[in-house]
């Protein structure tokens, strides 16, 4: 994406902590206290996390993202990755940057050998947006995982990094890149 630099940072910068405020506040405000999965500042720098941002050119916080190993590669049995912390500032939205950072988390999966990277968000209106963000690049619906258990006000996606076309669809294609544009996802 021309003009937007995505890059691995700590989400210590105040626009990161102003960003990831809004984002936690937005769950707190469209679900239920029990149903919120979000992560907080500290857990979004455990090792196990990789948090990304986008930034424009002259380093405007642009949106961020985050991928959380759930279940490591062992010998070859391929990992599980889970898509956290999605979310698109206000100004930036519709131009593509949710798309963006998914492709570059979904390819921080599949270098890793993730077998899938899954995802947790809202049934509720106000992640519509993220839902076909989620399903145009490939994600699908499934069950919960990880220490997900059934809830109501939760709904999974999943993509599998060794589908059929031994996973070299490009996630961040240019044509998906150009349609994204969510803004709050999970």
């Amino acid at each position: 994406m021309r003009g937007v630099i995505i890059a691995a940072e700590t989400p210590g910068r105040a626009d990161v902590r102003a960003l990831l405020a809004e984002h936690l506040a937005d769950m707190h405000a469209t679900s239920p206290a029990e149903s919120v999965h979000a992560l907080d500042l500290a857990a979004l720098r455990v090792p196990s996390v990789t948090f990304l941002t986008a930034r424009d050119t002259d380093g405007a916080l642009l949106g961020c993202g985050a991928l959380s190993e759930l279940d490591p590669v062992t010998g070859h049995a391929g990992g599980l990755g889970e898509v956290k912390s999605m979310r698109t500032a206000a100004a930036a939205r519709g131009r593509g940057v949710a798309g963006a950072v998914l492709g570059r988390l979904v390819d921080l999966a599949r270098g890793r050998g993730y077998a899938r990277v899954s995802l947790e968000t809202g049934p509720q209106d106000y992640f519509a947006a993220a839902r076909r963000l989620y399903a145009r690049h490939g994600f699908v619906p499934c069950g919960p995982f990880g220490a997900y258990a059934p809830d109501p006000c939760s709904v999974f996606f999943t993509l599998d990094l060794r589908a059929a076309d031994g996973g070299t669809a490009q996630v961040g294609a240019p044509a998906a890149v150009a349609a994204a544009g969510a803004g709050p996802a999970a």
